[in-house]
């Protein structure tokens, strides 16, 4: 195939093409749990792909995943255009001129998974969010939504989840928002042992790929 794969991870089902989701890193970058996610996804029939947004930088403490974080987001716009260059690839590469793709993001991608649905409706048919909120109307999106949020969470909270809930309802879309009782950010990073928290983590999965099926045969 002629094309040519920006920077990221691409994981590809054992028949060579499947449904493409778009994965957004949290602010610790492309890291092996990331890694894992796209290949879980492709290990149950879908093409994924992860961009890597901060460009071979990983970060291991909170410190530092602020630092990168910071300059990813004042850098937005680049941002911005790697997360559709890396939808167009992933579009090409399974082939779905009519279908559009799946967009999961953790956390800090989160903006910019609601964001690119919004701005480009024509390339993304579900979001998938987790722990992580945004602003806006999204009236300009045609996605169906799915959120994951920790019960007692110090980096977003519960009012920027139900204006965010609030806001997409308004707009017209399915939203399904569920909220994991004992749980705090990254509680489904298992890299993140302070946080991990493994039955929220498997009952987010499965409900994460029931909506991938389900959403995908739109």
């Amino acid at each position: 195939m002629g094309e040519i794969q920006p920077e990221g991870f691409l994981a590809v089902p054992t028949t060579g093409i499947g449904t493409g989701v778009l994965v957004l890193h949290a602010w610790w970058g492309l890291n092996d749990t990331i890694k894992g996610f796209c290949k879980k996804l492709a290990g149950n029939g879908f093409t994924a792909f992860a961009p890597d947004l901060y460009h071979g930088r990983i970060a291991d403490t909170i410190a530092d995943a602020e630092v990168l974080g910071s300059a990813l987001d004042e850098n937005y716009e680049q941002a911005r255009a790697d997360i559709v260059e890396a939808a167009l690839f992933l579009k090409e590469r399974t082939h779905q001129a009519d279908q559009r793709l799946a967009v999961i993001a953790f956390s800090l991608g989160v903006y910019y998974a609601l964001d690119l649905a919004d701005t480009h409706p024509e390339l993304i048919q579900s979001v998938v969010i987790y722990y992580g909120a945004g602003d806006g109307d999204y009236r300009n999106s045609k996605a169906a939504y799915l959120g994951h949020f920790a019960e007692d969470d110090q980096f977003e909270p519960q009012s920027n989840v139900d204006q965010l809930e609030v806001s997409l309802r308004q707009a017209g879309h399915q939203v399904a928002f569920y909220r994991y009782p004992g749980t705090g950010h990254w509680f489904c990073e298992p890299d993140r042992e302070d946080a991990y928290d493994e039955n929220a983590a498997n009952l987010t999965w499965e409900r994460t790929l029931a909506f991938l099926k389900k959403t995908s045969t739109v």
